[in-house]
Protein backbone atom coordinates (compact mmCIF):
# COMPACT_ATOMS: atom_id res chain seq x y z
CA UNK A 1 0.00 0.00 0.00
CA UNK A 2 1.42 3.64 -1.07
CA UNK A 3 -0.07 6.87 -1.37
CA UNK A 4 0.25 9.87 -3.60
CA UNK A 5 -0.67 13.13 -2.41
CA UNK A 6 -4.59 13.55 -2.46
CA UNK A 7 -5.96 15.76 -5.74
CA UNK A 8 -8.82 18.46 -5.02
CA UNK A 9 -11.14 15.91 -7.52
CA UNK A 10 -14.62 14.94 -6.14
CA UNK A 11 -16.42 16.78 -3.98
CA UNK A 12 -15.83 20.51 -4.13
CA UNK A 13 -13.00 22.28 -1.72
CA UNK A 14 -13.86 25.47 0.03
CA UNK A 15 -17.45 24.53 1.78
CA UNK A 16 -18.29 26.74 3.77
CA UNK A 17 -20.83 25.56 6.86
CA UNK A 18 -23.70 28.50 7.45
CA UNK A 19 -23.65 30.38 10.71
CA UNK A 20 -27.03 30.67 12.58
CA UNK A 21 -26.78 26.68 13.21
CA UNK A 22 -26.44 27.05 16.79
CA UNK A 23 -23.36 25.85 16.43
CA UNK A 24 -20.10 26.94 18.20
CA UNK A 25 -17.53 28.94 15.89
CA UNK A 26 -14.93 26.39 16.55
CA UNK A 27 -17.33 23.72 15.28
CA UNK A 28 -18.33 24.75 12.75
CA UNK A 29 -14.37 25.36 11.90
CA UNK A 30 -13.52 22.20 12.29
CA UNK A 31 -16.79 20.91 10.17
CA UNK A 32 -15.67 22.98 7.47
CA UNK A 33 -12.33 21.60 8.00
CA UNK A 34 -13.16 17.98 7.75
CA UNK A 35 -15.39 18.47 4.69
CA UNK A 36 -12.76 20.44 2.61
CA UNK A 37 -9.75 18.32 3.39
CA UNK A 38 -8.99 15.67 0.53
CA UNK A 39 -7.01 13.72 3.09
CA UNK A 40 -10.55 12.94 4.89
CA UNK A 41 -12.08 11.75 1.51
CA UNK A 42 -9.66 9.59 0.11
CA UNK A 43 -10.06 7.80 3.76
CA UNK A 44 -14.39 7.53 2.82
CA UNK A 45 -13.64 6.55 -0.55
CA UNK A 46 -10.55 4.12 0.25
CA UNK A 47 -12.06 2.60 3.12
CA UNK A 48 -9.71 3.51 5.51
CA UNK A 49 -10.91 4.34 9.33
CA UNK A 50 -8.97 7.53 9.42
CA UNK A 51 -7.30 9.86 7.62
CA UNK A 52 -4.30 9.22 10.32
CA UNK A 53 -3.59 6.37 7.76
CA UNK A 54 -1.74 8.20 5.41
CA UNK A 55 0.74 9.70 7.59
CA UNK A 56 2.02 6.21 8.66
CA UNK A 57 2.06 5.19 4.83
CA UNK A 58 3.96 8.47 4.05
CA UNK A 59 6.54 8.02 6.96
CA UNK A 60 6.86 4.06 5.82
CA UNK A 61 7.21 4.75 2.45
CA UNK A 62 10.47 7.34 2.94
CA UNK A 63 11.94 5.55 5.84
CA UNK A 64 10.50 1.64 5.87
CA UNK A 65 9.91 0.54 9.13
CA UNK A 66 7.58 -2.13 8.17
CA UNK A 67 8.72 -5.18 6.75
CA UNK A 68 6.59 -8.32 5.98
CA UNK A 69 6.53 -11.18 8.93
CA UNK A 70 6.84 -8.33 11.69
CA UNK A 71 5.41 -8.42 14.80
CA UNK A 72 3.82 -4.56 15.57
CA UNK A 73 2.50 -3.07 18.72
CA UNK A 74 -0.03 0.28 18.58
CA UNK A 75 -0.55 2.13 21.33
CA UNK A 76 -3.78 4.46 21.21
CA UNK A 77 -5.08 2.23 18.09
CA UNK A 78 -8.72 4.07 17.46
CA UNK A 79 -10.15 3.68 15.24
CA UNK A 80 -7.64 1.91 13.68
CA UNK A 81 -6.37 3.65 10.94
CA UNK A 82 -2.86 2.52 11.35
CA UNK A 83 -3.81 -1.09 12.05
CA UNK A 84 -4.82 -1.21 8.47
CA UNK A 85 -1.78 -0.02 7.16
CA UNK A 86 0.44 -2.16 9.38
CA UNK A 87 -1.82 -5.02 8.46
CA UNK A 88 -1.37 -4.89 4.99
CA UNK A 89 2.37 -4.11 5.15
CA UNK A 90 3.61 -6.88 6.98
CA UNK A 91 0.94 -9.42 6.37
CA UNK A 92 -0.83 -10.14 9.40
CA UNK A 93 -4.48 -12.02 9.37
CA UNK A 94 -6.10 -13.60 11.37
CA UNK A 95 -4.39 -17.16 11.00
CA UNK A 96 -1.18 -15.62 12.26
CA UNK A 97 -1.91 -12.38 14.02
CA UNK A 98 1.11 -9.93 14.20
CA UNK A 99 -0.47 -6.65 15.56
CA UNK A 100 -1.41 -6.51 19.05
CA UNK A 101 -3.33 -2.85 19.60
CA UNK A 102 -4.56 -0.97 22.46
CA UNK A 103 -6.84 2.04 23.31
CA UNK A 104 -9.43 2.94 26.24
CA UNK A 105 -11.87 3.42 23.48
CA UNK A 106 -14.14 0.82 21.92
CA UNK A 107 -12.49 -0.36 18.33
CA UNK A 108 -14.05 -2.32 15.89
CA UNK A 109 -12.88 -5.74 14.99
CA UNK A 110 -9.82 -6.08 12.32
CA UNK A 111 -8.70 -8.91 10.61
CA UNK A 112 -5.20 -9.51 12.13
CA UNK A 113 -5.46 -7.30 14.93
CA UNK A 114 -5.29 -8.09 18.04
CA UNK A 115 -7.37 -5.38 20.13
CA UNK A 116 -7.32 -5.08 23.60
CA UNK A 117 -9.60 -2.35 24.91
CA UNK A 118 -7.52 -0.85 28.33
CA UNK A 119 -5.62 1.89 29.41
CA UNK A 120 -2.23 1.83 28.19
CA UNK A 121 -1.17 3.53 31.57
CA UNK A 122 -2.74 0.73 33.42
CA UNK A 123 0.27 -1.68 35.52
CA UNK A 124 -0.67 -5.11 33.35
CA UNK A 125 -1.01 -3.34 30.27
CA UNK A 126 2.71 -3.89 28.78
CA UNK A 127 2.01 -7.90 29.73
CA UNK A 128 -1.32 -7.93 28.36
CA UNK A 129 0.07 -6.55 25.26
CA UNK A 130 3.17 -9.00 24.65
CA UNK A 131 0.62 -11.71 25.80
CA UNK A 132 -1.92 -11.24 22.59
CA UNK A 133 1.69 -10.35 20.52
CA UNK A 134 2.55 -13.75 21.02
CA UNK A 135 6.24 -12.15 21.17
CA UNK A 136 8.37 -9.52 21.11
CA UNK A 137 7.65 -6.43 19.06
CA UNK A 138 9.87 -5.44 15.59
CA UNK A 139 7.82 -2.03 15.55
CA UNK A 140 6.12 0.22 18.04
CA UNK A 141 3.63 3.25 17.36
CA UNK A 142 1.95 5.28 18.95
CA UNK A 143 -0.22 8.10 17.89
CA UNK A 144 -1.40 8.58 21.49
CA UNK A 145 -2.59 12.24 22.44
CA UNK A 146 -3.73 12.72 26.25
CA UNK A 147 -7.37 14.40 26.08
CA UNK A 148 -7.24 17.77 26.27
CA UNK A 149 -8.71 20.35 28.72
CA UNK A 150 -8.38 23.56 27.33
CA UNK A 151 -5.03 24.67 29.46
CA UNK A 152 -2.65 24.55 26.57
CA UNK A 153 0.82 23.95 29.16
CA UNK A 154 -1.34 20.90 31.16
CA UNK A 155 -2.44 19.19 27.85
CA UNK A 156 1.22 19.51 26.78
CA UNK A 157 2.74 17.90 30.04
CA UNK A 158 -0.08 15.36 29.90
CA UNK A 159 0.48 14.30 26.46
CA UNK A 160 4.66 13.98 26.70
CA UNK A 161 3.86 11.92 29.79
CA UNK A 162 2.26 9.51 27.21
CA UNK A 163 5.07 9.72 24.76
CA UNK A 164 7.82 9.17 27.63
CA UNK A 165 6.21 6.00 28.73
CA UNK A 166 5.71 4.32 25.56
CA UNK A 167 9.14 5.15 24.62
CA UNK A 168 10.31 3.54 27.92
CA UNK A 169 7.74 0.76 27.04
CA UNK A 170 9.23 0.33 23.97
CA UNK A 171 12.89 0.51 24.88
CA UNK A 172 12.35 -2.50 27.08
CA UNK A 173 10.50 -4.83 24.87
CA UNK A 174 11.39 -3.93 21.16
CA UNK A 175 13.69 -7.02 19.43
CA UNK A 176 17.32 -6.02 18.45
CA UNK A 177 17.19 -3.83 15.63
CA UNK A 178 13.14 -2.80 16.16
CA UNK A 179 11.92 0.79 15.49
CA UNK A 180 10.05 3.20 17.63
CA UNK A 181 7.60 5.92 16.29
CA UNK A 182 5.44 8.34 18.03
CA UNK A 183 3.36 11.72 18.13
CA UNK A 184 4.79 14.60 19.45
CA UNK A 185 4.63 17.93 19.44
CA UNK A 186 7.04 20.95 17.30
CA UNK A 187 9.06 22.34 20.49
CA UNK A 188 8.15 20.01 23.19
CA UNK A 189 10.34 16.66 22.95
CA UNK A 190 11.83 16.97 26.29
CA UNK A 191 15.40 16.78 26.45
CA UNK A 192 15.84 13.27 28.74
CA UNK A 193 13.08 11.48 25.92
CA UNK A 194 15.72 12.69 23.17
CA UNK A 195 18.39 11.12 25.62
CA UNK A 196 16.57 7.98 26.37
CA UNK A 197 16.17 7.39 22.49
CA UNK A 198 19.70 8.49 21.45
CA UNK A 199 21.41 6.01 23.75
CA UNK A 200 18.96 3.11 22.95
CA UNK A 201 18.50 3.42 18.94
CA UNK A 202 21.03 4.33 15.96
CA UNK A 203 19.26 7.11 14.58
CA UNK A 204 16.71 9.69 15.99
CA UNK A 205 14.92 11.94 13.33
CA UNK A 206 11.80 13.82 13.69
CA UNK A 207 9.40 13.89 10.41
CA UNK A 208 6.26 15.36 9.77
CA UNK A 209 4.79 13.38 6.71
CA UNK A 210 2.61 15.47 4.46
CA UNK A 211 -1.08 14.49 5.68
CA UNK A 212 0.16 16.05 8.63
CA UNK A 213 -2.13 19.58 9.00
CA UNK A 214 0.37 22.36 7.82
CA UNK A 215 -1.24 24.26 10.85
CA UNK A 216 -0.98 21.44 13.09
CA UNK A 217 2.12 21.49 15.97
CA UNK A 218 2.33 17.89 15.58
CA UNK A 219 5.06 16.43 14.72
CA UNK A 220 6.28 12.68 14.95
CA UNK A 221 9.47 11.42 16.17
CA UNK A 222 11.31 7.94 14.30
CA UNK A 223 13.54 6.37 16.52
CA UNK A 224 15.42 3.41 14.40
CA UNK A 225 17.50 0.17 14.68
CA UNK A 226 17.35 -0.40 18.55
CA UNK A 227 20.74 -1.32 19.54
CA UNK A 228 19.68 -4.23 22.15
CA UNK A 229 19.35 -3.85 25.89
CA UNK A 230 22.66 -5.16 26.62
CA UNK A 231 24.81 -3.00 24.15
CA UNK A 232 22.62 0.44 25.30
CA UNK A 233 23.53 -0.51 29.09
CA UNK A 234 27.15 -1.00 28.42
CA UNK A 235 26.81 2.30 27.01
CA UNK A 236 25.82 3.67 30.40
CA UNK A 237 28.54 2.04 32.62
Amino acid sequence: MSVKKPTRGGRSINQRVKKGRGLKNSSRRWIERQLNDPYVQRAKAEGMRSRAAYKLIEIDDKHHILQKGDRVIDLGAAPGGWCQVAAARIGSTDEDKRIAAIDYLEMDAMPGVEILQMDFLDDDAPDRLIAALGGMPDVVVSDMAAPTIGHRQTDHLRTMHLIEVAADFAVRVLKPGGHFLAKTFQGGTEKDLLDLLKRNFKSVIHVKPPSSRAESVELYILAKDFKGRSEASSEDD
